[in-house]
């Protein structure tokens, strides 16, 4: 017996060693068992990514929400300041001044004169806040005439202070809006909306009785400077609102 079992392992191993169907078999099955270990795996790494790319955009959206919206309110203070009775030119050059300095002193480079007077502008510009995504509010002007209607325009929150900057630039209100709601509904980068407003692109399409040719020019031309979301971390605003270096 024990001559028997010594045969049959050396006939083995020589079947082994010369090929035999034994081993092909063996080995497709561990192939295919590593092929389903990996669409395993990777079906797991797709559900983490996921998870993360996920977390990483409503951070995003948390930052810029919170930034643009503490920059409105900063505009909104010194306007209301402005108007306590002391409507002097020279005492808001001095309000700004001396804001920009203790701020500057606290909170980092992120708050010069200029960029205050950015955010008084832009909440001259935007007077109303919503938390949610707003559409245009009509008042009546407290003037001569009451029945006037006067136009409101709300910030959209899916914008950041890059495309803010930008849109205070456009001095028709209609035309602000229009780019504004467009820039959030189509989810337009910084480049894309500059692109827009120096091309002219509200008035060229509105004037045009043939819209189609516009757009598509637009979007061909517009193609290559989709938004990237490493963009926004790397945006020099963010940078100094949260307080860091580049």
């Amino acid at each position: 017996k024990t001559r028997n079992a010594a045969g049959a392992l050396n006939e083995y191993a020589v079947n082994v060693k010369q090929g035999s169907p034994m081993r092909p078999m063996k080995e497709a099955a561990r192939e295919k068992l590593a092929k389903k270990s990996h669409a395993v795996v990777d079906e797991f790494y797709r559900s983490v990514a996921e998870v993360l790319h996920t977390a990483r955009e409503k951070t995003y959206h948390a930052v810029n929400f919170a930034m643009v919206q503490a920059y409105w309110n900063v505009g909104r203070m010194i306007v209301e300041e402005e108007q306590h009775g002391k409507e002097r030119a020279e005492y808001g050059a001095f309000l700004v001044k001396n804001l920009s300095l203790r701020l500057t002193s606290e909170f980092g480079k992120g708050f010069t004169e200029p960029n205050l007077w950015n955010f008084r502008q832009f909440y001259l510009c935007f007077p109303i806040w919503h938390t949610l995504c707003a559409k245009s509010q009509v008042k009546e002007k407290n003037s001569a005439d009451p029945g006037s209607p006067e136009i409101l325009y709300a910030p959209r929150r899916e914008l950041r202070w890059t495309h803010y900057r930008l849109l205070m630039r456009v001095e028709k209100p209609e035309s602000r809006e229009w780019y504004m709601n467009e820039a959030a509904d189509q989810n337009w980068s910084t480049r894309v909306l500059e692109r827009q407003i120096n091309s002219l692109y509200y008035e060229r399409l509105h004037m045009s009785r043939n819209k189609k040719p516009v757009i598509k020019e637009m979007q061909q031309k517009t193609a290559p400077l989709s938004p990237d979301p490493k963009d926004f971390i790397k945006d020099p605003y963010v940078l100094e609102f949260l307080g860091l270096k580049d």
